[in-house]
């Protein structure tokens, strides 16, 4: 009995880990949240969480696109964020053009960028039959050919409203963190009240069954790849005004990043089951852990050092997980 009685809890955690998939990054984020401000070297509580949720809340709104592609299947991920990411922060501070009346066109054609990029991923992979992940690869290496012609010498500065916007706080809550809790919100009522939603799931879970019951198969998966593209170049906008202006390697950190952060938060890597909630969970984790590795004086090589191989570890558990469900 008393051999027994370990693995039936185990089989109950694991039952209600698969019931709520978000508990786990969730704890985490907390967790790395507790130990920071412990160990007194991060000063303000208000002001750590403050600035938690700026950085998390541009990778939230990236992540949740990389979300959608994942949850299409085995194999699917958008490997050219970080050269939409480029090109679009070009493209909104040139038309942006330092004017306050000019922030709104801005932010559409950087999104308009990203959506055109994630129509030629689709294309590369639907047309060429190109696997997704080689697809997005090389895009990217053609989107960033594009956004180094177009962005290299561009000194551009944002306009003054818009670098208001993106720093501005509300009640000691970040503007940015409200606009990616917005976007969350409708992508989880997209993923679990409509039909594309449920074709999402159900495309990821068996693409060739989802067919045969007459779910549109090319269909959903070109949404995906837009949306994903599209939040990426929107969020390429809200970096450039961030920082200041816009620069060629802004999304290098997008990569690896948007993927860990999908996985940590429960989205499963076999696809056809998405996780929203889990997303801000892993977002605020990743930040916190790197928070806590600065407070520490870890190298920069160290943090990298470290950084990695929580993710690995956290990708490979996850995946090791989906195989045996």
């Amino acid at each position: 009995m008393s051999a027994i009685a370990p693995l039936a809890n185990l089989r109950i955690w694991r039952h209600r880990a698969a019931r709520a998939p978000w508990l786990g990054s969730t704890l985490a984020a907390l967790a790395a949240f507790v130990i920071t401000i412990a160990n007194g070297q991060i000063q303000g509580v208000a002001g750590l969480l403050a600035a938690a949720l700026s950085f998390s809340a541009l990778t939230v709104l990236v992540a949740l696109g990389q979300m959608l592609v994942i949850s299409t299947g085995p194999g699917n991920a958008d490997l050219s964020i970080p050269s939409t990411i480029a090109l679009s922060s070009a493209v909104s501070m040139l038309v942006m053009n330092g004017s306050d009346a000019m922030v709104l066109p801005g932010l559409l054609a950087a999104t308009g960028v990203g959506a055109a990029v994630g129509l030629s991923n689709f294309g590369l992979i639907r047309l060429l039959r190109i696997p997704p992940i080689i697809a997005t690869l090389a895009n990217s290496l053609m989107v960033m050919s594009v956004a180094i012609s177009f962005g290299r010498g561009l000194k551009i500065k944002p306009p003054p409203i818009f670098i208001e916007l993106v720093t501005l706080r509300i009640g000691g809550i970040p503007l940015l963190a409200m606009l990616a809790l917005v976007v969350s919100l409708l992508v989880w009522l997209v993923v679990e009240r409509t039909a594309f939603g449920r074709s999402l799931c159900a495309l990821g879970q068996n693409a060739r069954a989802a067919e045969f019951s007459g779910v549109r198969t090319v269909r959903t998966s070109l949404l995906a790849y837009v949306i994903c593209a599209g939040l990426a170049g929107l969020t390429g906008a809200l970096i450039a005004g961030f920082a200041g202006g816009n620069s060629l390697d802004q999304g290098d950190e997008y990569l690896l990043l948007t993927i860990a952060v999908v996985v940590i938060g429960g989205t499963s890597v076999s696809g056809g089951r998405p996780c929203v909630p889990g997303i801000w969970g892993a977002a605020l984790f990743m930040f916190l852990l790197v928070a806590m590795l600065n407070a520490a004086g870890a190298s920069a090589g160290l943090r990298m050092l470290l950084t990695g191989a929580i993710i690995i570890s956290v990708i490979a558990l996850a995946g090791a997980g989906s195989d045996r469900s």
